[in-house]
């Protein structure tokens, strides 16, 4: 696999941690330096670590992964996305009290890095890839799509105020059913 190959799969795998990083920018009224590398950093490792753990499984297991990574996907998204808009929508002062934290950024990473494990295992059916490698220019590849994502989706969101919230839970549902379209009718 060349190194050019290796970039155009790491910044397809980026793209949904990218959208989810926008969506958090948007959403997250009062955003600290720390919470953006946190959402960056979270991102970057599920990344990174996903393909490393699939390549590891091995062909084997890539018909169990391949039958429900779509399913979690949509899930995981569209609880999230769905409570956003809840909360976005609900005429109290809780509404829109929207904050990443640790327990939201793990859920994210899982859900936007399943489509990495079924990469991974993909990688171990191919001669010659270092996985270490590969894992590490996903890793690092994710990591800067997602701070350019939450840096640009702060920014946006500063200038929609309230309906930030609720335009980011639409992003998420909308990431989650493109993920299970994908899969169940396109093979993704």
């Amino acid at each position: 696999m060349t190194l050019l190959e290796l970039i155009l799969i790491g910044i397809g795998l980026s793209m949904d941690a990218f959208a989810v990083s926008i969506t958090n920018g948007l959403s997250c009224k009062s955003l600290r330096r720390t919470q953006m590398l946190a959402d960056a950093v979270c991102f970057g490792v599920f990344q990174g670590l996903m393909p490393t753990l699939g390549f590891f499984l091995g062909k084997a297991f890539a018909a169990y992964i391949c039958a429900f990574d779509h399913w979690i996907a949509l899930i995981l998204l569209g609880y999230i996305g769905g409570k956003m808009i809840f909360d976005a929508l609900r005429p109290d002062e809780e509404s829109g009290s929207y904050t990443l934290t640790p327990k939201l950024l793990l859920t994210q990473g899982i859900a936007t890095s399943i489509d990495a494990l079924a990469v991974g295992v993909s990688f171990a059916a191919l001669p010659n890839v270092n996985i270490v490698y590969a894992a590490l220019l996903i890793c690092f590849e994710t990591f800067a799509f997602s701070l350019v994502g939450i840096v640009f989706g702060k920014k946006v969101g500063a200038r929609l105020g309230d309906r930030a919230q609720l335009v980011g839970g639409l992003i998420l549902i909308g990431i989650g059913l493109k993920i299970f379209i994908e899969h169940m009718f396109f093979g993704g």
